[in-house]
């Protein structure tokens, strides 16, 4: 009994620790947004439990940060089917497409026509590839089956997988039918930290997200020097007839050094700035995530 109550006075004493820390970065995040030509989303949930949310049930465009739902839902047919990820999968030349960012398609040609589930994985969540992603898209039955399987995983209907890359490219304002709340996003990376990435298939989708090679000058930026594991998904829009970049993202979980873990998502659409400098305001709502967290816990 005296333990017990040893420990619920200790967990009285943190929880208010805890929710100051969630409102400090919330608030230092509201005062970095405001005035910014463009629209900004953000959401943190902090060891799994302490959310922080700016405009975080707001709806954004997804662009690549569509790959990492989609890589889940490859893996959750691949148990369903009693398959791995060595299985191969076939496909036409014409599922080669050329006018669309496709490093796969730089390196092998359309001379392939089948690799296996990981291989697509790879090229789709580390290099960003959109006929891999297509594929894979395809392969679960295309925006239907893919919708399916992520209401059957309990994936939150805030997430909505409705446009191909191949639909994209067509039209790019078809981009606008993948769309997420932060919230929604910061939620599902944080599951996926928590419970999914510690089983099988689903643990090479978080090595192949830590070894993303596209936006590193986003999430990523204040981190590198920390040795912080980082996986994330990036996601890059087009520039709008009005002259502004239609979306910027950069989505994943981050583990500390000291054991603080915490998923974030960050959504900038209809930015009025360059790529750069939208690339930047990621950069600097990661920093004040990561500093918040470390200095401040320290005063």
């Amino acid at each position: 009994m005296k333990r017990l109550l040893l420990i619920l006075s200790y967990l009285s004493f943190m929880l208010p620790a805890f929710a100051n820390e969630s409102k400090y970065i919330e608030d230092a995040l509201q005062e970095y947004i405001s005035g910014k030509d463009a629209r900004i989303g953000v959401a943190v949930i902090i060891n799994g439990k302490d959310t922080v949310s700016v405009n975080g049930n707001r709806d954004f465009p997804m662009m690549s940060v569509v790959k990492f739902p989609l890589a889940l839902t490859v893996a959750h047919w691949i148990n369903t089917n009693g398959m791995s990820l060595n299985d191969t999968v076939t496909f036409s030349e014409k599922a080669m497409k050329e006018d669309t960012y496709s490093p796969m398609l730089k390196k092998y040609g359309k001379s392939r026509n089948t690799m296996t589930i990981r291989e697509l994985l790879e090229w789709s969540l580390v290099e960003s590839d959109n006929n891999a992603a297509d594929i894979l898209l395809h392969r679960v039955g295309g925006t239907s089956g893919v919708t399916s399987i992520m209401r059957q995983m309990g994936i939150s209907d805030e997430i909505v997988i409705g446009a191909s890359e191949e639909d994209m490219h067509r039209d790019p304002y078809l981009s606008y039918l993948n769309r997420a709340t932060p919230l929604a996003m910061a939620q599902l990376f944080d599951r996926f930290y928590r419970e999914l990435r510690n089983t099988s298939p689903y643990h090479e989708i978080s090595a192949m997200l830590e070894q993303c090679r596209t936006g590193l000058d986003r999430l990523a930026v204040p981190l590198l020097p920390t040795n912080a594991t980082i996986g994330h998904k990036t996601g890059t829009g087009f520039p709008t007839p009005g002259g502004r970049i239609s979306a910027i993202n950069d989505c994943g979980y981050v583990c500390l050094l000291d054991g603080t873990s915490y998923s974030i998502a960050v959504f900038v659409a209809d930015s009025g700035y360059d790529m750069t400098a939208t690339s930047d305001i990621i950069a600097e709502i990661s920093k004040i995530v990561w500093k918040s967290l470390t200095e401040h816990k320290k005063k």
